[in-house]
């Protein structure tokens, strides 16, 4: 579904160094990563707004830019940029957008709408944040794409709303034939939902895996500070003293059997992010 070798793109002072990623469709992905890792501009590339200064892209077995009309058509976006012109309505802006959109289907726009509590006829001036994230997302689907690539909707969404959000994300790529990449800072969602994981650090991939690798690669281990320090100090990514135990992630393996004066648990992603984040220059994943 998706293939990228060695992306490169310089935009200001900021650099996408060798991304090199190969997903399959009828996967959900989460993007992940500190502010500024590079996260909103690796969707650009995907999206074609920015051309990578080399390496080679396939998407659905097309490239950029002989097949952009194609590839437009098959990808739906939300992003945090107002896209779309402030003093036309809902379906005003949906209509002049969608003539672009070989399959775009106002019926099944303007029905999505009413389930999300929005009126077509409301400016689009007038929105807040998270009804304009709504309507992204309608019209994100109602060009019927493959791909869709989502920029940190779900902060904006009230808690119903994103409950149905993440279920119309499942819904989507329940026929094993579409993909979903949601880059986002609330990492609970993608405990729920997520099948694959890329954390992004300074521009590159860190590391990408499918989410059963994370949760059979690596533990999150609890104990007194003094039992802690003797565990094995090459498999510690990092380790840290809270007020009432050390916590440390490790790289865990099969075989290991912990002793009883440790707690141990499957790392979450927000505990994941948080380790990786903190861990010492140079240490391995």
């Amino acid at each position: 579904m998706i293939k990228l070798d060695k992306i490169t793109k310089l935009i200001g002072t900021f650099r996408l160094r060798d991304i090199s990623l190969e997903i399959p469709e009828g996967y959900i992905i989460g993007l992940i990563g500190a502010n500024g890792c590079g996260k909103t501009s690796l969707l650009h590339i995907l999206m074609g707004l920015y051309k990578p200064d080399s390496g080679e892209m396939e998407l659905m077995g097309m490239k950029y830019p002989e097949d952009e009309a194609k590839l437009h058509d098959n990808i739906g976006v939300v992003l945090q940029e107002r896209l779309y012109e402030d003093y036309m309505t809902l379906q005003e802006n949906a209509a002049y957008y969608g003539r672009f959109y070989s399959n775009y289907d106002e019926a099944y726009f303007l029905e999505m709408l009413e389930s999300y509590g929005l009126d077509p006829k409301s400016k689009y001036k007038g929105l807040s944040k998270g009804e304009e994230l709504k309507f992204q997302f309608a019209f994100a689907l109602a060009h019927y794409p493959k791909i869709l690539l989502l920029d940190e909707p779900t902060g904006n969404f009230d808690p119903d709303f994103r409950e149905e959000f993440l279920g119309a994300l499942k819904d989507f790529i329940a026929d094993g034939e579409h993909t979903v990449i949601l880059a986002t800072h609330l990492t609970d969602d993608l405990d729920k939902m997520a099948d694959y994981l890329i954390y992004m650090e300074k521009g590159s991939i860190l590391t990408a895996m499918d989410i059963e690798e994370l949760r059979t690669r690596y533990r999150i281990v609890a104990g007194e500070d003094y039992r802690m320090k003797l565990l094995p100090e090459q498999r510690i990514i990092h380790m840290e003293k809270g007020e009432f135990a050390t916590k440390a992630l490790i790289r865990h393996r099969p075989i290991d059997d912990y002793d009883m004066s440790y707690t141990v648990s499957v790392p979450t992603i927000e505990e994941f992010m948080y380790f990786v984040t903190k861990r010492a220059k140079g240490i391995e994943l």
